[in-house]
């Protein structure tokens, strides 16, 4: 729920899907997953229909998804989307691609400078996984987990119910060891795990700057954007995909770059904020200097203070 670009991240996602021809999106929720009902609703106003499987105990990334599967409706292929995941994948391309090879799972794969991060996938010629290794050391190509998936029903219906399962450590390498048809799709468009505080800042710039793809954005990218109340004194200056919240004040001659306000932030005259996110009604004070740091609802950084990431994370 946290915004991208004044949105929940989610309804990016949503919309996401809405827009590679899905008309019912089922969101597997657990922690708070009151709050997705209560904003999302039945999904009309996205245009879309959505329903709700709510784990009363987390039951990892299988678990999650085989409880969710109880809400499908229709018979065909099902695309999974991680939900921290903002990405410019072309779905529709990955479900032909999908029901071409027959397949009964299909993982959307890239390369990254740093694979031991992530799972890591190793395949044939042809596409076919050969093998799946989540988060190791030794990590035996540059080839990715990217997140996105489709199953065929007998595959996702294989997962076990109601007990604790993960997708990477227990789903895909089964059905890879039992001969199952695991396929893949390498693609390099635009993708962000949004997981980390720097993460998440630079995926709203992004997605200001035009450089991240969405549907649920319209308009022309610019350097920033700024919302509905927010207020931006004389002699400010913001740049580099800046997102400004609803009812936040930057004062005169600040300077904010690459940085993201929360609805009620306050932002002092003279501040200079590079790289950082300021979180609901915080407040930044005259002069201060703040670089590669989160701030949290309600935080307070006196006038003329210098934080930047190294001090705060030995703090």
């Amino acid at each position: 729920m946290l915004p991208l670009a004044g949105i929940p991240f989610i309804t990016h996602q949503i919309l996401r899907a809405r827009q590679a021809g899905a008309e019912h999106v089922v969101l597997a929720t657990s922690y708070k997953a009151e709050m997705f009902r209560e904003h999302f609703g039945g999904g009309r106003d996205l245009g879309i229909t959505l329903t709700y499987a709510v784990e009363d105990e987390p039951l990892g990334t299988g678990g999650a998804v085989r409880n969710a599967a109880e809400h499908l409706r229709g018979d065909g292929p099902v695309v999974v989307l991680n939900g921290d995941v903002l990405g410019g994948l072309d779905l529709t391309a990955m479900v032909r691609s999908h029901r071409r090879q027959d397949a009964d799972l299909t993982l959307h794969l890239r390369r990254v400078p740093d694979p031991a991060a992530y799972g890591v996938v190793s395949t044939g010629p042809d596409g076919r996984v050969l093998a799946f290794a989540e988060k190791t050391d030794r990590p035996a190509t540059d080839q990715v987990n990217a997140g996105t998936y489709v199953f065929s029903r007998p595959a996702l219906f294989s997962i076990p119910a109601g007990r604790v399962v993960s997708l990477e450590r227990e789903t895909f390498p089964a059905l890879i060891a039992e001969g199952r048809r695991v396929r893949s799709l390498r693609d390099d468009a635009y993708w962000l795990d949004i997981g980390t505080p720097a993460a998440y800042v630079r995926g709203n710039c992004d997605l200001v700057l035009g450089r991240a793809p969405s549907a649920a954005l319209h308009g022309t990218p610019g350097e920033t954007l700024v919302m509905t109340g927010a207020r931006v004194n004389g002699g400010a200056t913001l740049s580099a995909g800046t997102v400004v919240g609803r009812r936040a004040e930057v004062g005169a001659g600040a300077r904010l770059t690459g940085s993201v306000l929360f609805d009620d932030a306050r932002i002092g005259a003279g501040a200079r904020l590079t790289g950082t996110a300021v979180g609901r009604g915080a407040t930044v004070g005259d002069g201060a200097v703040v670089e590669g740091v989160l701030l949290g609802d309600g935080a307070q950084v006196p006038p003329g203070s210098v934080l930047r990431a190294e001090a705060a994370a030995a703090g």
